[in-house]
């Protein structure tokens, strides 16, 4: 697949294009600051396709992070987003990012 026609099939991105400016999974993926925030973007967002990008350690990492954060706010993240629920991970989290982890859950709400 193409890098333009997988960017295609990742849209609509929730939290990338507000915090970031960025408006693909890929440029995310290029730098330090995307993959910092892409863990949320795979939290808050269900209709993302990340096959492309399954084999790459960051997306790897983003991933298992946003399951981990998942399996401990299910019920939060269930009663505010209708979701496709993540795999279970109950690994542990950095509670150094809740704040981020707050305000992205605040802003997607508010712009659903």
């Amino acid at each position: 697949m193409t890098e333009q026609a997988s960017d295609r099939s990742t849209l609509p991105l929730k939290l990338l294009p507000a915090y970031l400016g960025t408006n693909s999974i890929a440029e995310a993926l290029r730098t330090v600051q995307g993959q910092r925030v892409l863990w949320l973007e795979i939290l808050l967002n269900d209709r993302l396709d990340l096959a492309p990008w399954q084999s790459e350690p960051a997306m790897q990492q983003a991933y298992q992070t946003a399951c981990r954060w998942y399996t401990q706010y299910r019920r939060l993240l269930t009663s505010l987003f209708d979701r496709a629920p993540l795999p279970s991970d109950s690994g542990p989290i950095d509670f150094r990012d809740y704040r981020t982890f707050a305000e992205a859950v605040y802003f997607a709400y508010a712009h659903r």
